[in-house]
């Protein structure tokens, strides 16, 4: 068993900057678990917190039920895999994979047998005589996943290990790291800046800004059921759109004004925003989910009078940008829909996918 409990864990820094706040979750055994945010919101802090890197200043940490605030890295049975790979340049591949169990003093028929097994697992056989120098960056990063392999931990954390390689070579590893989760049946935590990665691997993500843990859920939920609005606006490519206004009545459904343009939005009767004269808000909803023609029923619609000032033409898809007063927001349309740039056209906001979030909570309201 591998699980890994917060327990209202804080890591303050200089006696009073707070990089993370107060977090409370638990990592299943076997879990594949990603923690995602921007840079600087304290997810690598909670990383090297779990392998015993950083100190822990308030709360319990808890690996497979014990708590290991004092406990020391080498003590934990975890491996940590690094963006910068932290291969000894002087070394073959086998013998940075072997270094550990040296170390160790594992024996040599061990060490062979458990570092063929890992080469094998990430088919870099032929790669074992090779120095870093060597060998390209993706050869690098299997070689440095290997080496966490060989050491057969409880917990595998993997610090952004993909940022250093190029687009197409991320795709390839996310494939590889995936499959080795499934593989190895461990439990792996992993960070990362990028939410395609997260959404990807994640079989859970946590999603934190500022130290403060702002929603935990699979990729499907923390995409369909945003709890707030940076939620809302961090996960999806591209983000959902926020449209700021108001409610100003409420007669069966609620009118809704961002200053430019009215329209009514039929809501069921029991939403908390039915009762609301006049009210903030924030409306979001996902690109696309605007539509250039109406899709089902009229009821289902809103139509919008809006100004197309750019087009991007992506062959599957074309997004377009809208302006709407002084906000711009975006639409993905069938790669064979007829709009112009500079064109002022209706475009139909689905009302069943509409969002609202309160202006000053940033609490999603449905």
């Amino acid at each position: 068993m591998a699980e890994i409990r917060f327990e209202n864990v804080s890591k303050i820094y200089n006696k009073k900057d707070k990089a993370v706040k107060d977090i409370n979750f638990e990592i299943k055994d076997k879990e594949f678990v990603v923690l995602v945010g921007p840079s600087g919101c304290g997810k690598s802090t909670i990383l090297r917190m779990i392998a015993g890197l950083e100190e822990i200043s308030e709360g319990k940490l808890f690996i497979d039920n014990k708590l290991v605030n004092n406990l020391p890295p080498k003590d934990r049975d975890i491996a940590i895999v690094f963006q910068n790979y932290a291969l000894y340049p002087h070394m073959t591949a086998y013998e940075n994979l072997a270094f550990g169990l040296k170390i160790k003093k594992v024996d040599k028929k061990s060490i062979k047998a458990r570092v063929m097994k890992a080469a094998g697992i990430l088919e870099i056989e032929e790669l074992l005589d090779r120095k870093p120098k060597a060998m390209s960056g993706g050869q690098n990063q299997r070689v440095a996943i290997g080496r966490a392999i060989v050491r057969d931990p409880k917990v595998f954390l993997f610090d952004e290990p993909l940022s250093n390689l190029d687009a197409n070579l991320r795709v390839q590893m996310r494939i590889e790291i995936a499959k080795l989760h499934k593989r190895l049946n461990a439990t792996v935590v992993y960070v990362t800046h990028d939410q395609v990665e997260a959404m990807t691997l994640g079989d859970r993500i946590v999603l934190i800004d500022k130290g403060v843990i702002q929603q935990i859920d699979t990729p499907s939920n923390l995409y369909a059921n945003p709890s707030n609005i940076f939620v809302a606006g961090f996960i999806g490519t591209p983000p959902m759109n926020l449209i700021q206004g108001k409610v100003i009545n409420s007669n069966n459904g609620i009118l809704f004004t961002d200053n430019s343009q009215l329209f009514k939005v039929n809501l069921p009767s029991d939403h908390p925003l039915i009762n609301h004269v006049e009210k903030e808000v924030v409306l979001g909803i996902r690109s696309e989910d605007i539509h250039n023609q109406i899709n089902g029923s009229e009821k289902d619609f809103v139509a919008l009078s809006c100004q197309i000032k750019f087009i991007e033409k992506l062959g599957h898809e074309i997004y377009a940008y809208i302006q709407l007063q002084d906000q711009q927001i975006i639409s993905r349309l069938k790669p064979d829909a007829e709009i112009m740039k500079g064109s002022r056209i209706n475009l139909y906001f689905d009302i069943r996918k509409m969002y609202f979030f309160d202006t000053i909570t940033g609490v999603c309201i449905r």
